[in-house]
């Protein structure tokens, strides 16, 4: 083998082995990097829409956050359960409000509309019927 086609032969090597080496890289560090699809707490969405909605029961302030976001999962269950808006609503456990803090009627209906669409999206269409047959819609 001569020098040329022996200095050839490394080169290519070499060239294969970085281009091995270079792929295995750019896949881990795909695996590694976050996702550029930032995840919304739907919590976070949850009480910025109660805020941005200026209920009435809420003129003298938004109850805290920690306790509002306690009733979309509850009201989300009830609707996986079969349940109705009026029955969450007739409901100690699922009627929104706390030791300091109430909601109008008015304001609850609202309130699960939008913790619906933040928590359970997919029960949004029939929140929006239960409160049309009664109404408030």
């Amino acid at each position: 083998m001569n020098i040329r086609t022996a200095i050839a032969a490394v080169l290519a090597a070499t060239a294969c082995l970085t281009l091995a080496s270079c792929s295995d890289n750019a896949d881990t560090n795909a695996a590694s990097k976050p996702s550029s699809t930032p995840t919304v707490d739907p919590g976070n969405a949850f009480v910025t829409s109660v805020i941005d909605a200026h209920l009435d029961s809420y003129a003298d302030g938004v109850p805290a956050a920690a306790e509002l976001k306690a009733f979309p999962p509850k009201w989300c269950d009830a609707l996986e359960a079969g349940h109705t808006v009026q029955w969450m609503l007739d409901n100690v456990d699922t009627y929104p409000s706390g030791e300091t803090w109430g909601t109008g009627k008015t304001d609850a209906y609202q309130l699960v509309l939008l913790g619906t669409q933040a928590y359970c999206p997919k029960w949004t269409d029939q929140v929006r019927d239960d409160l049309r047959e009664s109404g408030e819609y």
